[in-house]
């Protein structure tokens, strides 16, 4: 169901915070994945401490302005699924590389 204008504004707010908190960022593309797929991916990414979410693009775009994020916006396109890393600046990537080889 589509998203009505204030609860787009509530999410891009969401994600600005969770963008200026994040040490890192990682897009990864999600085609193909099977729903049971992306369960196991978002516990890891809890388990680890990593904020998973999977927004329109350009909702994504509105949310990292003002933050270190806002020079790679350009590259939000296609359907991507966007980890934060909000412990540790590698817990994404590695995350994100170990899920990859194992599926």
């Amino acid at each position: 169901m589509p998203l009505n204008l204030t609860q787009k504004k509530e999410l891009v707010a969401d994600l600005a915070n969770v963008a200026a908190k994040a040490h890192s960022l990682v897009a990864v593309e999600y085609i193909g994945l099977t729903v049971e797929q992306l369960t196991e991916l978002r516990k890891r990414a809890r388990h680890n401490g990593v904020f998973l979410k999977v927004a329109k693009n350009t909702l994504i775009r509105r949310a990292v302005v003002g933050t270190d994020y806002a020079c790679a916006e350009s590259q939000f396109s296609g359907p991507l699924m966007y980890a934060f890393s909000l412990e540790e600046p590698g817990a994404a990537g590695r995350l994100v590389k170990e899920f990859a080889k194992a599926n």
